[in-house]
């Protein structure tokens, strides 16, 4: 038997029918989900640890997660292995062994989202759960310009749920942007971590701009009141992607939106 190894792995999910990321006692989660299959290769418990918990009907792009083993199982027994025994709306496209300093969520330095919106007048049919939608067309360029109020360091008590547990509110975002493409409105932020519900909130305050019934300024005015009362409200789960994590580059963690057009092979 070998010394523990530390794998590191990168999951895709559909979040529309699990009660979010962490395991719970009385539901099904995506957590339980991929400990399952990955206890089943292993032929032993496995418990695994991840960049952010997303919330029941949040998707996830490259949920970063690692767990250690002392059993020797080549990297596609930990993808193509634990996929065929996965729900099919969860897959493992990326396996590495880490260093044994590495942790998926406290070396994280960056979390990366995007809210997508369907704009047009009616509802959506195909992608229906993984899309917001608004039928008032939005002016996505009033949107990006309330926005960038929010990068920087500041104190987002406006933007976290009262069943937020975090013991600040305090966090940096990094960037934030809203774009077109055709029909939907993107809203991509990364930061260095997130408060509960923040970018489905920050989302629903920037609705109420890109439709007019809300100036420009008044994101400034919410950041600065740091009262969730009088933001907006909280935009569905359903639009809301957890696109990656970022790490510093000695830990070898790529970018999965190039590896799009350079795919990760075992």
């Amino acid at each position: 038997m070998l010394d523990a190894r530390r794998i590191a792995l990168a999951i895709e999910y559909d979040g529309e029918g699990f009660c979010g990321w962490q395991r719970q006692p009385h539901c099904h989660s995506v957590q339980a989900e991929v400990e399952a299959a990955l206890g089943q290769i292993a032929q032993q418990p496995v418990t695994v640890h991840c960049a952010g918990r997303t919330d029941t009907g949040v998707h996830a792009m490259a949920q970063l997660v690692h767990f250690d083993t002392t059993l020797d199982r080549p990297l596609r027994a930990w993808t193509f292995g634990a996929n065929s025994l996965l729900d099919r709306r969860v897959s493992v496209h990326w396996a590495a062994v880490m260093r044994a300093d590495f942790h998926a969520r406290f070396s994280a330095i960056r979390r990366s989202y995007r809210y997508t919106i369907l704009n047009r007048a009616t509802r959506p049919g195909y992608q229906a759960g993984t899309l917001g939608w608004e039928r008032v067309q939005l002016d996505e360029k009033r949107m990006h310009t309330a926005a960038q109020v929010l990068v920087g360091e500041h104190d987002f008590s406006a933007f976290r749920s009262a069943e937020c547990q975090a013991n600040h509110a305090i966090r940096r975002v990094l960037h934030i942007g809203v774009s077109r493409v055709g029909d939907r409105v993107l809203i991509d932020i990364a930061a260095n971590g997130f408060l509960h519900n923040m970018v489905r909130i920050i989302t629903g305050c920037l609705l109420a701009i890109g439709r007019g019934d809300r100036s420009v300024d008044w994101m400034s005015d919410l950041l600065g009141g740091r009262d969730r009362s009088a933001a907006g409200v909280t935009a569905p789960a359903k639009g809301l992607c957890f696109l990656q994590p970022g790490y510093p580059d000695e830990f070898g963690v790529p970018d999965f939106e190039r590896l799009k057009s350079d795919p990760w092979h075992p």
